[in-house]
């Protein structure tokens, strides 16, 4: 979410055989989930060629299913004419070739129980991949295994961020933590929304994440794997907190370093200037987490009331500090992550500290905020679903406006994908559209934990199966998934590590149109949809973000969940 990063690869999950991979990586007339269809629910192609019908049949050529392709539909951001072929009537698990009638397109198909299984698995395991302070070992990283780097035991203090007792180049320690992105730095807004996505997959689907083995070093302990991965980065957002209660903003180089793995990086390290969005941000990641590590007392002890003093003391420094802004220091260059308008974080923080105080919820925002899909600078939506997930702790008139409210979001995003050319919500390109292409499923599965309507969990599919290949670009924009894949995402240590392969599990951001000039000599689409390059240099389309990574775990669990699939046993 922010600039420069690394290179990448794929490891392949490739089922097509040679001949028909190659002509498919160039033509992908028939668009399919990379990854397979889930054999219980809804099954949509995207056909990008006139065409009448369809029809389905068995690798032997025997004719298994017929159907008429939807009325011929332009998507604008791809400028395109394409067609829908809804394969939902077939269920029973295996490979397929997927037909047009009246010509010689045709696509293989695969229909299997759990297709993303592997990729919820995956997408947490990233995390593990990009930790900092750590080493990644051979037994759980394998050909990804690297030394640790960036130790962060003498951070020093900003001139933007001294305070009474620390003054500048007072020495810090804030080891662990993720690495952000492509880059070597760790920023708190961004780890807040994180932290608490992933703590919301493990809330709402506790016996799909429970048990399932993720290959981590904590795995075999007494707690979930998701959370044992999730508590890493929570430890390090601990050590970013003043004796004041206010939270500094990132810890970070003062440039981005260069392309090398991260025992090679040696710039020092500073903690950057205190403020109230970060702290805010901060004070609800806390308050949720030490309303959630409660039920883990005898596994963690102390740290559910470590958590909670943290958020009140972030809270009171708020409250005394209300409208501190981030200003990056001239001297300083790595991300940003300024925002202007934090009326949303004191929304969330007010919401997660009434749940777990009783206190006054903070509804004179409600009428004051536009609520739509998660972003770290948009994070009032997780104030409603803490709402939602907790009734009773607010009265029944604030809760019913809370579900009011985002119901009609959720509504409104299916309305989007219902007169959409392409099944999904998506309707801008913004940096990082796959990640809001997760975080629109990610609403849907909540609004179908709700509700149960089937119309959330088919477009919360239909949203995943874009990420998996159902999209303009024919990619699978998940590393180490599909026949085409990112192969050079902008990932310092998969740029620098010398493996054909990247890092596995990572979602690449995705087309848009805000930077062209990151890769000078590429050429790149100039229509949003398809404004994508599988290039290194590509740090706006080719990234990768924990807070992008957040939803896609959220979302792949969620539907497997959905479907019944058993977890993992560890």
């Amino acid at each position: 979410m922010k600039t420069h990063h690394s290179k990448q690869t794929i490891l392949s999950f490739m089922f097509l055989p040679a001949f028909l991979l190659t002509i498919q990586a160039q033509e992908e007339k028939i668009l399919v989930p990379q990854t397979g269809y889930l054999a219980s629910q809804n099954k949509i192609a995207v056909v990008r060629v006139p065409a009448d019908s369809f029809y389905v049949s068995g690798m032997n050529d025997q004719l298994l299913y017929r159907g008429k392709l939807g009325k011929a539909e332009t998507w604008a951001f791809s400028n395109e004419k394409v067609q829908l072929a809804d394969l939902s009537g077939m269920t029973v698990p295996g490979d397929y070739l997927l037909s047009l009638a009246g010509s010689g397109e045709r696509r293989r198909i695969q229909i299997t129980a759990d297709p993303y299984g592997g990729i919820a698995s995956a997408a947490v395991k990233a995390f593990y991949y990009n930790r900092c302070s750590y080493p990644v070992l051979p037994k759980f990283g394998g050909r990804w295994a690297r030394k640790a780097g960036h130790p962060d035991t003498e951070v020093l203090v900003h001139s933007s961020a001294v305070s009474p007792g620390r003054p500048e180049g007072t020495l810090l320690s804030c080891p662990g933590g993720w690495y952000d992105a492509g880059d070597y730095n760790k920023y708190i807004v961004n780890s807040s929304i994180t932290v608490y996505t992933l703590f919301l997959a493990y809330e709402l689907y506790p016996d799909y994440w429970g048990s399932r083995d993720l290959n981590i070093p904590e795995s075999g302990n007494r707690l979930p794997d998701i959370l044992d991965e999730t508590l890493f980065n929570l430890r390090w957002m601990l050590t970013m907190q003043d004796t004041d209660g206010g939270v500094y903003h990132k810890c970070t180089t003062k440039q981005f370093e260069g392309f090398v793995m991260p025992e090679e990086a040696h710039e020092k390290r500073y903690v950057i200037q205190k403020n109230t969005a970060a702290s805010l941000d901060f004070a609800a990641t806390m308050a949720h987490a030490s309303a959630l590590l409660s039920n883990f007392k005898s596994e963690l002890p102390g740290l559910a009331d470590s958590c909670r003093r943290a958020a009140f003391a972030a809270w009171t420094w708020c409250k005394a500090n209300p409208d501190i802004l981030y200003e990056q220091p001239g001297d300083i260059g790595t991300g940003a992550y300024g925002d202007r308008d934090i009326r949303d974080e004191w929304f969330w923080a007010g919401t997660e500290i009434a749940v777990i105080t009783g206190s006054a919820f903070p509804d004179s925002l409600l009428d004051k905020l536009t609520f739509k899909t998660p972003t770290w600078d948009n994070v009032g939506p997780l104030g409603l679903i803490t709402v939602l997930k907790n009734p009773g702790k607010t009265d029944e008139k604030v809760y019913n406006k809370c579900q009011l409210l985002y119901m009609k979001y959720a509504n409104h995003l299916i309305d989007i994908a219902v007169q959409s050319a392409y099944p999904v919500s998506l309707d801008y390109f913004a940096w990082g559209s796959n990640s809001d292409v997760a975080n629109q499923g990610l609403l849907k599965m909540v609004a179908y934990s709700l509700n149960r309507d089937d119309r959330f969990l088919h477009s919360a599919i239909n949203d995943m199966n874009y990420l998996t290949g159902v999209n303009p670009t024919g990619y699978c924009f998940i590393t180490g998934f599909g026949e085409k894949s990112p192969m050079r995402i902008h990932h310092r240590q998969s740029a620098s590590d010398m493996i054909t392969e990247p890092v596995p599990g990572f979602l690449a951001g995705g087309p848009n149109t805000v930077v062209f000039t990151d890769c000078p000599d590429a050429k790149r689409s100039k229509l949003p949809a398809m404004s994508y390059v599988d290039e290194e240099c590509s740090y706006s389309t080719n990234e990768i973000a924990i807070n992008w990574n957040a939803p896609l775990v959220f979302l792949s669990g969620a539907i497997s969940s959905a479907a019944g699939i058993k977890p993992e046993i560890k």
